[in-house]
């Protein structure tokens, strides 16, 4: 049974990797370089510090985002990866030969899982349960399930390696927003009221949208410095 998971995790991934389109292939670089996504980060720092009231509060979620990336990221890379060893597609004996590469990037041997699905999707369900707004619930899974996509299409995971990123992601992302809760459990946050203005937890709307806008913005960018790439 695992030995057919296993062929069709490789089959899955030859159907949906790589392309004959090098400006898509300019695309996805851009799109799976971390420093792409920088505006994104200071972006929804800038919502953070506009809704809350206190230091305090601004720093334990600013922790628990970087916690979210520890116990994502750093589990899978430090832990998970050397001890499970699965061979990224690039690497892999069996159908590695078969796997479309981009501009020669093949990524390090091992690929379980995915710390590009699991590090933006625990950040993706952590402010998701934090602000309470289907728009930035929406705008931010999007913008993880786009790594995810970026990864297979450039061949360094399987659809396997993804699907367990985002499983452990979200685990993390919830459990984190638990612990955060916790945290501020008993403290007073002046200022905030539910009006049209404003979500359940009491973030303002215009706020959510200047994050909404700079991550299109970024994809926007991502298109156009693609054109450049070809020349």
């Amino acid at each position: 049974m695992m030995e057919e998971l296993i062929e069709f995790d490789r089959w899955l991934l030859l159907q949906v990797n790589g392309s004959t389109s090098l400006y898509l292939d300019g695309v996805v670089r851009t799109l799976t370089t971390a420093a792409t996504w920088i505006p994104l980060y200071i972006a929804l720092f800038f919502l953070v510090m506009r809704n809350n009231s206190t230091m305090r509060s601004i720093l334990v979620i600013v922790g628990c985002a970087a916690l979210c990336y520890l116990l994502a990221g750093a589990v899978d890379d430090g832990i998970v990866k050397p001890l499970i060893a699965r061979w990224r597609p690039t690497h892999d004996p069996v159908v590695g030969w078969q796997v479309d590469v981009v501009d020669g990037y093949r990524g390090g041997k091992y690929g379980f899982f995915s710390a590009h699905a699991c590090n933006t999707f625990s950040i993706a369900v952590f402010f998701s349960l934090l602000v309470r707004s289907r728009l930035l619930t929406l705008s931010l899974v999007s913008w993880s399930l786009i790594n995810c996509w970026t990864r297979l299409y450039l061949g360094v995971h399987f659809p396997g390696d993804i699907l367990c990123g985002l499983l452990w992601g979200g685990f993390v992302g919830t459990m984190v927003f638990l612990f955060h809760r916790r945290l501020e459990r008993g403290y007073n946050h002046s200022g905030r009221f539910v009006s049209t203005q404003y979500t359940e937890a009491g973030y303002q709307r215009f706020d959510i949208d200047v994050v909404v806008i700079v991550l299109v913005a970024t994809l926007i960018y991502a298109l156009f410095r693609a054109c450049f790439m070809l020349y």
